[in-house]
C-alpha cells in the first residue's frame, strides 16, 4: 500500500486531511495539481514533505499530509454496495487467522473493502481468491484494489459459489452472501482441517440456518458475536459518549473444519 518512509515520495498514496476531518486520497505525480472546492495543491509541495505536515492551499485552507491507514481505505471505498466495516473487519481477521502467507478466500466481492483488508494482511507471501457472480462489481473491487496498489495479491473469479470452490486446502474462507448457509459443503471441500469459516448475517433466524448447516457438516468450535463500537468526545473536561453509537452491523458467525469420525 505504501512504503514506511519518513516523507511522502513521488508515486505514494496520500491523505490530505483537512478541517471537520474531511479526506481527500491521491497518488502523488510529479507536475500534477490537486483541486478542491478549499483551493488547490501542487502535488510537487508534496513529494519530500515528512508526514504530519500542515500544508495550505492556495486559498489558506489547512490540510495535513497523512499516510492513509487501512481503516481509512476501507470506510472510503467507493463502493454500489453496503460494505463490511472496520469494526468488524478487525475482529474477523484476528479470529480466523489472517496473516502474512495465509491464502483465504472470500465468497461474495462487493465493493472490495473486506478483500482490500485481507489482501494488506496476507502480504507479498500470502494469496486472497475472490469469488462473486456480477462483473461489474467484480470490475468496480479491481479498481479500488488498483487505487490502493494492492490488486495482485488478488485473484478474482467469476461464477456461482453453488458450483463450488476450486481451491483445496484454504487457510480459510470467509462468505458474505445473502444466504451463506446453503453453500456450507461447497465450504467443506475447499477448506483444510483445522481452517476457518467465517459469515455475516442480518438477522437471527439466519443465523439459525448457519448454526444448522455447520452442525451437519460436521464444523466444531462454533462461536456467534456482533461487534458493538462506542466512540467517546476527545474533551478532558468534559468527556462523555457521543450522541450516535455505531451498534449492530451484523452478526458474525465462526466455526473450524474438523475431520469426520469415519475419516479417522
Amino acid at each position: 500500500m505504501h512504503e514506511y518512509d519518513l516523507v511522502a515520495r513521488d508515486g505514494d498514496l496520500v491523505q490530505l486531511l483537512g478541517r471537520r476531518h474531511k479526506s481527500h486520497f491521491l497518488r502523488l505525480k510529479a507536475g500534477v495539481v490537486f483541486q478542491t472546492h478549499r483551493g488547490t495543491l501542487n502535488h510537487d509541495d508534496l513529494i519530500g514533505q515528512p508526514w504530519g505536515t500542515l500544508l495550505e492551499s492556495h486559498t489558506g485552507n489547512p490540510f495535513f499530509l497523512m499516510q492513509p491507514s487501512l481503516a481509512d481505505l476501507i470506510t472510503n471505498t467507493k463502493r454500489n454496495t453496503q460494505i463490511i466495516y472496520p469494526k468488524d473487519i478487525g475482529y474477523i481477521a484476528m479470529v480466523m487467522g489472517i496473516g502474512p502467507g495465509v491464502h483465504v478466500l472470500e465468497a461474495g466481492t462487493g465493493s472490495g473493502a473486506l478483500t482490500t483488508a485481507f489482501a494488506f494482511l496476507v502480504g507479498e507471501q500470502g494469496r486472497v481468491t475472490s469469488y462473486e457472480r456480477r462483473a461489474e462489481m467484480q470490475n468496480l473491487a479491481r479498481n479500488n484494489l488498483d487505487r490502493v496498489g494492492l490488486l495482485e495479491r488478488v485473484t478474482f473469479k467469476l461464477g456461482d459459489v453453488a458450483d463450488g470452490f476450486e481451491e483445496r486446502e484454504v487457510d480459510a474462507i470467509f462468505l458474505d452472501l445473502p444466504n451463506p448457509y446453503d453453500f456450507i459443503a461447497q465450504v467443506k471441500s475447499s477448506l483444510k482441517y483445522g481452517g476457518f469459516v467465517g459469515m455475516i448475517l442480518p438477522t437471527t433466524n439466519q443465523v439459525g440456518l448457519a448454526l444448522e448447516a455447520l452442525r451437519w457438516h460436521n464444523f466444531a468450535f462454533v462461536e456467534v458475536c456482533e461487534i458493538l463500537l462506542r466512540f467517546y468526545k476527545p474533551d478532558w473536561e468534559r468527556l462523555r459518549p457521543t450522541d450516535r453509537m455505531v451498534a449492530h452491523t451484523g452478526y458474525l458467525v465462526f466455526a473450524r473444519s474438523v475431520r469426520d469420525q469415519e475419516e479417522e
